[in-house]
């Protein structure tokens, strides 16, 4: 056993991720990045570095916005929020992610609640991390159903995009020239073999991948304590669930 579970694992990667950035929003069901987001902060705050501004949809002592979704497209727009997270229930090999449906639109066989902005801030936000725990053929198609934000926007300027893919198997990057995903680490308990027989696209991939850096015995404290104490305002159903993962692992 690693002493760390694949959730902890994946937290501590979100806040690698984000390093560097003075402001991330988080959406209103985003606990994974909402703690990533917690432990830069509080790891910032201990270093005596510069302190990051979060701001979680729908959070009452970590949002400084008082007309949500509004507020924050505005301060998006000035340049001042330097990142954010996006999924989909589908994602494709060139960053397109799909928040609508499946089949053939406007005929979808499945309906999603939709995408509330995703490509506004796709456009705008430099630093967007497409975070999706599920790594399956499902998610990871080869082509998306329909694009409810491009990845990519060919003759089009924009500061925005993707900087990074984690799941919960592995971590990409990804290369906006080459419209394409590489493989940078596998996560503990996995292999390249497996993260390649899940994911429906073809991606790039180096002669040996290593394994994603396990989170330092700092951070788990950080985590295991205030991280998780400060997320149980805004998600103590997952507050909840890490204690008890913690308690099973014990």
């Amino acid at each position: 056993m690693p002493g760390y579970s694949n959730r902890e694992l994946i937290i501590a990667t979100i806040a690698d991720l984000l390093d560097g950035i003075r402001h991330v929003a988080v959406g209103a069901s985003s606990p994974m990045p909402a703690a990533g987001a917690m432990l830069l902060r509080a790891r910032n705050e201990m270093a005596k570095r510069e302190r990051v501004r979060i701001s979680i949809l729908g959070s009452e002592e970590h949002n400084f916005f008082t007309n949500g979704g509004v507020e924050l497209f505005d301060c998006t727009a000035q340049g001042r929020v330097d990142a954010f997270f996006l999924g989909g229930g589908q994602i494709d090999g060139e960053a397109n992610i799909n928040l609508v449906g499946t089949g053939d639109y406007p005929q979808t066989e499945v309906r999603w609640p939709g995408c509330f902005g995703s490509a506004f801030m796709y456009y705008l936000v430099p630093r967007v991390i497409l975070f999706r725990e599920e790594h399956s053929p499902r998610v990871f198609v080869p082509k998306v159903d329909y694009i409810s934000a491009p990845g990519v926007s060919d003759g089009i300027v924009r500061p925005g995009g993707p900087h990074a893919m984690l799941t919960g198997m592995a971590l990409f990057d990804f290369d906006k020239q080459k419209k394409r995903f590489s493989l940078r680490s596998v996560h503990h308990g996995y292999t390249a073999a497996d993260v390649r027989a899940a994911t429906g696209f073809d991606y790039d991939e180096p002669a040996v991948v290593p394994e994603t850096k396990a989170p330092s015995a700092e951070n788990l404290s950080i985590l295991r304590g205030r991280v998780t104490e400060e997320l149980s305002e805004s998600y103590p159903a997952f507050a909840d669930m890490l204690r008890g993962e913690r308690k099973e692992a014990a």
